[in-house]
């Protein structure tokens, strides 16, 4: 077996990986044989060696060790080491790392000791991400994360291959230790800031990833997928992504080369002229990426062979496979070469690398899944555009590669009932960018409320990527579903364009804040026992919190149910307008048009007004806002071309939005700042004031009063301001006459829930009749439970009578 990867021409710059490896080195203990960098005052790396040799490049998970030189001091008492941060207390007798020669103290932000670690212990923490969901039938095994309610974590990078200043990567070639002590206590977002800076940020997505994703493994024909997508066209359903799974190559081969999994030449009964295919596709609007099993190498059938055979110094006549080995680099560039390049050129934009193939190389270590992840990403940028691959989680450090791909899962309840905390819970590895298979991908049962339920969640997810497997009875098209499914599906995949404007500022916030878009409610409320009680619920962004219901409805009462946890404060449904106070435990009951999704008192969510239909993910002309109301609210909206090779300051362009809420409110919208080409010079704005009692409102572009049309949905409540074009160059400013926050409207709620509910028309009107006759929603509420009504109904009536208490 080969321990060093094989010689071969120099790498191109593209290949290369940016890092700074090196430590300061005022940040630097050493001794003969151990040496403890200083990082922060919350993580150290320790290192031991018995030659005294340690390692400055970087690795396959830790690429910059160049952190500003924190305050900490030393004590050396001959035989004992102690440093001391004003977190972290590390205790050391100079001798090979045991659990009683080293320890360290863990101290929170009000100084009071938290854990103590032992070398040797096990952090019990909280969890991160797995390397798939294939075949996952529910909740699988997850592997270990960066935080932890004892406040601390360790990461061991001793097996960690090394990133060499020309792109290659080698095994180490010394034994040891190297491992990296987090003592963040529970200041879990400023672990995750200083873990992307040790290892890499997470890139900006190009912002055509975040629309919706079609995609099936399925047979289809250059036709067929042409009259697809007319048809989603026609019933204005919008996509961005055209996925094109294993069957765009040839698949059915002559059974001396293997199987048919892997393959590079296109299916020419399927797809006579792959280039205009991929063309009609671009004309569309959509961006293509192509499946690749890589696994078998490339076959003498292979269109590529003759070529990539000649190139590795093979004899083609000899008809040899060339051997998949990403381990040599001379294989490594003409993989790219012969194979990729070439069908980037007929206009692939990126790739989906389904690698399944287990993780041994010829290099002992070296996980294949982490190195095609990592070239092909690196190989992504040449063209000049924004970098952006597909494929599946290869361990800590695979946030640098997105957009991850989930696997495999069977469609049933139990599988979409694990993906919202499995989705949010990898964020603790600092893994921002799952795309899941929604709606499921094989076997399993047809449920029409279930596909339903898992495109809602899709909204509010990463990543929106229908899929499904080559049976002709599980596709993902909402017209293949009852009427409600149908409509509610529809709605769904037209909300996530909509959408666009603020997930792609959160996009910017991921990369440039180190604020993943999806987080665990513990990240803000890590000292509240229930925020870690809720692992379904997550904040989407830094204005909203997602509740996705991941059960079916109660037949009698048409509602499922979610059981959330709200922080302290206001919160306003984002559909249907209703106000919570927060600071407690409490159901929530949504029928099938909807799932709570909640925003902050404040919040501020731009979105794009799609009334007038398109599919484009350009930053739009038409711009609805949605502004919520009882508290101050502030949202920079980042806008930039979408698609740049680099994300350099000067590429973007800010619009400052704010709320003054008090007795005379405010909504303003500041002058577009910075590269204002990026965006139309001129916007219609929507602007949709949520959780607002009705009332006038003056609107001014910059100092001048302008006509408006106004409407107020009860229902809703809701007040929409609707402009005409204005200039981005003008300030927007709405003042509110009197600005009050909006009553719930318990007896026209409760009328809607009992009118849908499938119960005795007596219980009905007796219910209908206690709440209008309502004096206190407690004594209501007491009467009510001594009925033994159903418990769906009772616990969707506690939600409407205490939503505010």
């Amino acid at each position: 077996m080969e321990n060093t990867i094989k010689e071969s021409k120099p790498l191109p710059n593209y290949l290369k990986v940016q890092s700074e490896p090196c430590a300061n080195k005022e940040a630097i203990i050493q001794g003969d044989y151990y040496r403890f960098t200083v990082l922060t005052p919350e993580l150290i790396r320790m290192e031991y060696n018995e030659h005294g040799c340690f390692e400055d490049r970087a690795t396959q998970t830790v690429l910059n060790r160049d952190f500003s030189v924190p305050d900490f001091r030393v004590i050396d008492h001959g035989n004992k080491l102690e440093l001391i941060t004003d977190r972290l207390h590390l205790t050391y007798d100079k001798k090979p790392f045991t659990r009683h020669g080293l320890s360290i103290r863990v101290r929170n932000e009000s100084g009071h000791l938290m854990s103590v670690w032992n070398y040797g212990d096990t952090p019990q923490d909280l969890r991160g991400t797995a390397r798939t969901l294939d075949n996952a039938d529910g909740a699988v095994p997850i592997e270990h994360g960066l935080l932890s309610r004892f406040g601390y974590t360790l990461v061991n990078d001793t097996a960690s291959l090394l990133l060499e200043e020309d792109g290659r990567v080698e095994p180490r070639t010394q034994e040891g230790s190297d491992l990296y002590f987090f003592g963040y206590a529970h200041d879990y977002l400023n672990c995750l800031k200083d873990f992307y800076h040790l290892c890499g940020r997470t890139p900006l997505l190009p912002r055509y990833a975040l629309g919706n994703w079609w995609s099936r493994y399925y047979q289809y024909s250059e036709e067929e997928y042409k009259m697809l997508m007319e048809r989603f066209e026609k019933e204005h359903i919008p996509f961005s992504v055209a996925v094109i799974d294993m069957d765009w190559h040839l698949v059915d081969i002559d059974p001396q080369y293997g199987s048919g999994w892997t393959g590079y030449s296109w299916n020419r009964d399927l797809f006579p002229d792959p280039q205009r295919f991929l063309a009609w596709l671009h004309e569309k609007g959509l961006r293509v990426t192509l499946n690749v099993h890589p696994a078998d190498g490339v076959r003498a059938f292979e269109e590529p062979y003759l070529a990539i055979a000649a190139e590795m110094g093979m004899d083609p006549e000899k008809g040899d496979a060339v051997e998949f080995d990403i381990t040599d680099p001379k294989f490594l560039q003409a993989y790219f070469k012969f194979l990729h390049h070439p069908l980037e050129e007929e206009g692939v934009d990126f790739w989906w690398i389904d690698w399944q193939q287990g993780g041994i190389t010829k290099i002992p270590g070296l996980d294949p899944l982490w190195m095609l992840n990592h070239y092909h990403y690196l190989d992504s940028g040449r063209r000049g555009n924004r970098r952006l691959s597909f494929s599946r989680y290869a361990g800590l450090g695979s946030h640098r590669y997105p957009v991850g791909f989930s696997g495999d899962t069977i469609v049933t309840w139990e599988s979409l009932d694990f993906q919202p905390y499995f989705t949010a819970n990898a964020s603790n590895v600092g893994y921002g960018w799952w795309s899941h298979d929604i709606g499921g991908h094989m076997m399993g049962y047809l449920d029409d409320e279930l596909a339903m339920r898992w495109v809602q969640f899709g909204i509010f997810s990463p990543i929106l990527r229908l899929h499904s497997s080559a049976s002709p009875f599980n596709s993902k098209e909402p017209w293949r579903f009852n009427k409600i499914a149908e409509d509610v599906m529809k709605d769904c995949l037209r909300l996530r364009h909509r959408l666009l404007p603020y997930l792609y500022t959160m996009n910017r916030l991921a990369s440039r804040e180190a604020l993943p878009l999806v987080q665990p409610m513990y990240y803000h409320n890590s000292e509240q026992h229930e925020a870690y009680e809720v692992p379904n619920q997550y904040y989407f962004g830094t204005e909203l919190i997602a509740c996705p219901i991941t059960q079916p409805v109660n037949p009698k009462t048409g509602v499922a149910e979610f059981k959330a946890w709200l922080p302290e404060g206001l919160w306003i449904d984002f559909f249907n307008g209703r106000v919570y106070d927060g600071g407690r435990k409490l159901s929530l009951y949504r029928n099938m048009e909807a799932i709570p999704v909640l925003a902050k008192a404040g919040a501020i969510v731009p979105m794009a007004d799609l009334t007038e239909y398109t599919s484009s993910v350009d930053n739009p002309t038409h711009m609805e806002i949605r502004v919520f109301a009882g508290e101050n609210g502030h949202f920079h909206l980042w806008e930039d071309e979408g698609d740049t090779a680099e994300d350099r300051d000067d590429q973007w362009c800010d619009t400052e939005m704010t709320l003054e809420w008090g007795e005379t409110s405010i909504f303003k919208i500041s002058p577009a700042r910075g590269n204002t080409k990026v965006v139309p010079e001129r916007r219609s704005w929507k602007l949709s004031f949520v959780g607002f009692a009705d009332t006038k409102v003056k609107v001014f572009a910059e100092d001048l009063e302008i006509a408006v049309e106004t409407e107020y949905d009860e229902t809703t409540h809701t007040l929409t301001v609707i402009t005409s074009d204005l200039a981005v160059s003008e300030s927007l400013n709405v003042t509110f006459s009197n600005a009050r926050i909006s009553v719930n409207k318990m007896e026209a709620e409760v009328f809607a829930l009992l009118d849908r509910a499938q119960m005795l028309f007596q219980l009905k009107e007796q219910i209908y009749r206690m709440v209008k006759e309502m004096a206190n929603p407690t004594i209501t509420l007491a009467s009510l439970v001594s009925m033994d009504l159903e418990p769906s109904l009772y616990g969707a009536l506690c939600e409407i009578l205490t939503a505010r208490v």
